[in-house]
């Protein structure tokens, strides 16, 4: 079994461009350590290419050596081997936490480019073989299928490799520009680097994803700056013919705000590409946040269940006045306890789900104490400033029975509030990473509908959770994330993804809680390439109006097929009708072929 020791050294942010920074090296390689001393699955033996559907082997193979002349052999990798990996080492061949069968969602081959032009023929060729291909940015999108296509076989362009520059921060707009390989924890050890003291980023829970991948898939973090798609101002497409477009003031030759205006002049195409299959973004803009000048994080814990809907009429009203002013983060207790990062077995060893009251004697002996809801916030600017929105929140919060608020100077300095105390700020951190070691091999993947801020949307959500993750013998970490308006539930599904039983019973719960969600008007923000099809097929207002538009812009832009074909449920004409959805009557990944093109090129 792999022990600590034997656990080879994580790169560096110095040495690769999804390496992990000097400071949160020792951090990073004990999470490894933890992660590799239960795994037990063992490495993939495969050693067969897995080819796109209706391409021959000797057409791909003609077609590969071709792509190698444009970019390089060295830029052009057959994908004969699968390892899974970790965060920090994540595998671009397929999901590293799959939650279907490993080789399902698997990449033919993955191809580096390292400039907009050479992603232009890379997608130019595409389209002469009728090659399916799919980009990504870093590949970390874990529990949402991370670096995997949809379709198998396809050519993943792994931007993140040689596309990684910063290609400007500007200090006095608090701006910056960015290729999709810059991960957040560069962007930060840059700005801390040319010393621009009054900019903050705003980072997600884990710092090693791509800036402009987690915008374009509506991510968020937990600044006042925390909505990442709200927060970006101009891209750079490659559509799927290999055109190139900027989107808003970037479409004006020597314009001088394209980081600063998002809507330029005329329809706004921005919203296409977010969550699509419809272009390949290049480059991004952000708005950067000013320093406020000083923050002050609390943490407030209540003892019961039932504190939820109460509690969650409380925040309403302080969030959308901007008393919280952050992205509110209501964890459970269970959450809590799994972020120590100890494996279930520490403590149970039964089957079905652990008891509730396992876990409250386990929070007993956490700095919180025993609870069942965490509320993590934070205050901004001038100590006055602070000092007036906490004491309502403080007023407020302790009407329910019971509130405690928690002093930070009593917690130690390896507390796990002062991971929130650094996220929250626009410090990138890796801790959060910790509870996933719930189960050995642990994989993870998500329920994440959207509600209004009501108590009794919440309950609602929370006891359709509850019901299908006691149906299915699985351990639940719920995360309620609030918007100003609006608010995520983020249920936290970890399973050990060398156990087929395990993963048929997560897919299973989780299509169960998407179907119950939908019925009472809760949909999801975002998915697992899996559920694709089904969270897609629940927006079917006016007979599927949403999809048929979004079918008519496909067919437009990609008249091939050859761009990410079902990501988000949208397919192209090639491959519709022809049995490639993922649902619950069959599951299977792969359809029945794909619609010959007229015109199509013949090797």
């Amino acid at each position: 079994m792999t022990t600590k020791q034997s656990v080879p050294a994580i790169p560096l942010l110095s040495q690769k461009h999804n390496g992990i920074p000097a400071n949160l090296y020792a951090k990073a390689q004990h999470a490894k350590s933890a992660i590799f001393e239960i795994a037990t699955k063992a490495k993939s033996n495969r050693t067969e290419i897995a080819l796109p559907q209706d391409i021959g082997e000797s057409a791909f193979h003609k077609a590969i050596e071709e792509l190698r002349g444009h970019l390089g052999k060295e830029h052009v990798e057959l994908v004969t081997k699968l390892d899974d990996g970790w965060y920090m080492e994540n595998p671009n061949t397929h999901d590293g936490m799959h939650v279907v069968e490993e080789d399902s969602l698997v990449a033919s081959a993955i191809v580096y480019p390292s400039s907009t032009e050479e992603v232009q023929k890379i997608v130019q060729w595409a389209n002469k073989y009728r090659i399916p291909i799919s980009p990504i940015s870093i590949g970390r999108n874990y529990g949402y299928g991370a670096a995997a296509p949809r379709v198998r076989g396809a050519v993943v362009i792994d931007l993140g490799r040689r596309m990684n520059r910063i290609l400007d921060i500007n200090p006095d707009d608090c701006t910056c520009l960015v290729e999709p390989g810059v991960t957040y924890f560069a962007l930060y050890e840059e700005i801390q680097a040319r010393n621009y003291k009054h900019l903050w980023i705003d980072v997600p829970d884990i710092g090693g994803g791509s800036v402009l991948g987690n915008a374009c898939d509506r991510g968020v973090g937990y600044t006042p700056y925390g909505d990442h798609w709200m927060i970006h101002s101009g891209m750079e497409i490659v559509l799927p013919t290999g055109e190139v477009i900027r989107t808003g003031m970037g479409a004006l030759p020597g314009n001088n705000s394209w980081q600063l205006f998002p809507y330029g002049f005329g329809p706004t195409p921005d919203g296409l590409f977010s969550q699509s299959n419809l272009g390949i973004a290049t480059k991004m803009g952000f708005g950067l946040m000013p320093n406020p000048g000083g923050y002050e994080s609390y943490l407030y814990v209540f003892p019961k269940d039932e504190d939820l809907s109460q509690l969650i009429e409380i925040i309403r009203p302080l969030r959308i006045a901007m008393i919280l002013e952050n992205v509110a983060q209501l964890r459970h207790i269970s959450m809590q306890v799994a972020v120590e990062g100890k494996p279930r077995s520490a403590y149970y060893n039964g089957k079905g789900r652990v008891p509730d009251h396992i876990i409250h004697e386990a929070a007993k002996k956490l700095s919180s104490g025993d609870c069942s809801w965490l509320y993590y916030g934070m205050a901004y600017g001038p100590p006055e400033i602070r000092k007036y929105k906490l004491d309502i929140i403080h007023k407020e919060f302790m009407k329910i029975p019971g509130a405690r608020r928690i002093d930070p100077n009593t917690l130690s300095v390896d507390d796990y509030f002062w991971s929130r105390d650094r996220i929250a700020s626009g410090v990138p951190d890796i801790e959060e990473l910790r509870w996933v070691n719930w189960h050995p091999n642990g994989g993870h993947v998500a329920f994440s509908p959207v509600s209004p801020v009501r108590g009794a949307d919440a309950t609602a959500l929370w006891d359709i959770s509850r019901k299908y993750c006691q149906k299915f013998d699985l351990d639940l970490f719920p995360i309620f994330c609030v918007g100003l308006r609006e608010m995520h539930l983020i249920v936290e599904i970890v399973f050990n993804r060398d156990d087929p039983v395990m993963r048929n019973n997560v897919r299973a719960c989780i299509r169960a809680m998407i179907d119950d969600a939908a019925k009472l008007g809760y949909g999801e923000y975002r998915t697992h390439l899996a559920f694709m099809d089904q969270i897609a097929g629940t927006y079917n207002w006016n007979d599927n109006a949403l999809m048929k538009f979004n079918e008519k812009i496909k067919d437009c832009l990609d008249p091939n097929g050859i761009m990410a074909p079902g990501k988000s449920g949208l397919w192209p004409a090639r491959y519709r009708g022809r049995g490639w959805e993922m649902l619950a009557k069959d599951e299977s990944a792969e359809g029945h072929g794909v619609a010959p093109s007229p015109d199509s090129t013949k090797l």
